[in-house]
């Protein structure tokens, strides 16, 4: 097997079973067809620590586990909404953790993965908040909250940053090509691979170099294929599939 798959923005939740039963679908039929599954962030719709998993948690990472143990390579970045998952969780899903970005290499492509949120420059109120929040001592007094608390902050955070969304015009949300061109200069690669900004796309770029957007869960369900064995042209394809209710 030289196919290895992309996913990024489930935003799984025990509130959407729908998602949860395309994604567990998706691990049970299409996943086993790669040799690895790369998943760029904002996997769950929050996270609050790993030491407070409960039944859909562990479910989720039993999925997770079973297909890494069957010889598929599961790696796991974080996004905006995941960012505390740690080790533990990884350790049960069998998965390794990647720093945002990374540099790849699948066959001959080298590629740069990213959750995509740091490419967001417009936006410096987010981008300020992003960085309190990525701050170790911000995180460490978060995670000795109490569990309920914990949970109702991250509910508190996610509904004021969907209320912000409705106010800001599309263009400040998506990211900026000054930002993706330094990206690719720092890696030296000609292929950005990101998520975050909901908006799935194959982009040609000057200097035959691209950026490929992973689609967000809803409606549809989203991943991206590598597949080595195809020409480079040809070598990635984007598969969308409905999510029934």
């Amino acid at each position: 097997m030289l196919r290895s798959l992309f996913i990024s923005d489930l935003h799984l939740t025990p509130g959407r079973p729908d998602i949860t039963r395309a994604f567990l679908r998706f691990m049970e039929q299409e996943a086993p067809t790669a040799q690895s599954l790369y998943i760029l962030g904002d996997f769950f719709e929050y996270w609050i620590g790993d030491d407070v998993m409960d039944e859909f948690h562990h479910q989720i990472a039993a999925a997770l586990r079973k297909l890494s143990d069957s010889g598929t390579s599961v790696y796991f970045m974080h996004g905006n909404r995941d960012f505390l998952i740690g080790k533990a969780f990884c350790r049960e899903a069998g998965c390794t953790l990647l720093p945002d970005p990374s540099v790849i290499t699948l066959g001959n492509d080298d590629l740069l993965l990213m959750h995509g949120d740091s490419l967001c420059t417009s936006d410096k109120g987010y981008m300020r908040f992003r960085k309190v929040l990525r701050n170790a001592l911000v995180q460490k007094l978060f995670l000795s909250l109490p569990a309920s608390r914990r949970r109702n902050t991250a509910r508190k955070l996610r509904d004021n940053s969907m209320a912000a969304m409705q106010d800001k015009p599309m263009s400040l949300m998506d990211v900026t090509p000054e930002a993706v061109e330094q990206a690719l200069d720092q890696a030296r690669v000609s292929t950005l691979i990101h998520g975050h900004t909901h908006r799935a796309h194959i982009h040609a770029l000057e200097n035959q170099r691209q950026r490929i957007v992973l689609g967000d869960w809803d409606k549809l369900g989203w991943y991206l294929i590598h597949d080595d064995q195809k020409p480079a042209h040809e070598r990635f394809e984007m598969i969308n599939f409905p999510i029934a209710s």
